[in-house]
């Protein structure tokens, strides 16, 4: 097979299988091989030490493309509260003191809020995706979507704070829609989809030059 055959290898840096579930059916149809950390048994994990969600993204990017070898794709993300200041923020994973407990993170965000009225629950969802080669950082971008904590977790579907975030054009919770309303709307569709017209001029470019060295530039959008 000719070097410009074969298909462009992406890790998806991250062991969250629901998440990473995501980023399989969003990627669905595109030209490239998907990859996750289970993939690279022997890697060393990446510690999210960043301040915000791109700083974590880009951590992991450069560290794992770094490990790997692999263009990687690191992705963080989480839910922002405007009566708690903005927590639990880069925090949300294990805002109540439990790594990827969905529950116990539900139940102490809607404790935290406690009798916060209706009208001032706003909250919105954050991702942050960052493309790197081995060395260096080659795209970035952002997305959110807007909404409030419900009273109560209703649905489900979907994952993480999805069960109490309730989006008001559709009048549900995240947990209560089709996964593909959600994709319509989502943080991290948003974020994909400039991902995805980047990646598209990437694989085209590496497919016309036959060039793994090539350079692509940063780009932010």
């Amino acid at each position: 097979m000719d070097k410009a055959d074969k298909p462009i290898r992406l890790l998806v840096a991250t062991g969250n299988q629901k998440k990473l579930g995501e980023f399989r059916e969003l990627f669905r149809d595109f030209p490239i091989q998907l990859l996750s950390l289970k993939d690279f048994p022997g890697i060393r994990e990446v510690e999210e030490t960043g301040l915000t969600f791109e700083e974590n993204a880009r951590i992991k990017a450069l560290g794992y493309a770094s490990a790997s070898g692999c263009l990687t794709l690191g992705e963080d993300s989480g839910i922002s509260c405007d009566a708690l200041g903005g927590r639990p923020g880069v925090f949300s994973a294990r805002f109540s003191g439990h790594e990827k407990d969905d529950q116990a993170n539900n139940r102490k965000l809607l404790e935290s809020l406690g009798s916060v009225p209706d009208d001032q629950r706003m909250a919105h969802y954050t991702a942050a995706i960052v493309l790197a080669e081995p060395g260096r950082e080659i795209f970035s971008a952002t997305g959110d979507v807007h909404g409030f904590i419900n009273r109560e977790p209703r649905g489900q579907g979907g994952f993480g704070y999805d069960p109490i975030f309730y989006y008001p054009p559709f009048g549900k919770t995240f947990a209560e829609i089709p996964i593909e309303k959600k994709h319509e709307v989502s943080h991290r569709s948003k974020a994909l989809r400039k991902t995805k017209m980047f990646l598209e001029r990437y694989v085209n470019d590496r497919v016309r030059s036959g060039d793994d060295s090539r350079e692509a530039g940063n780009v932010a959008y």
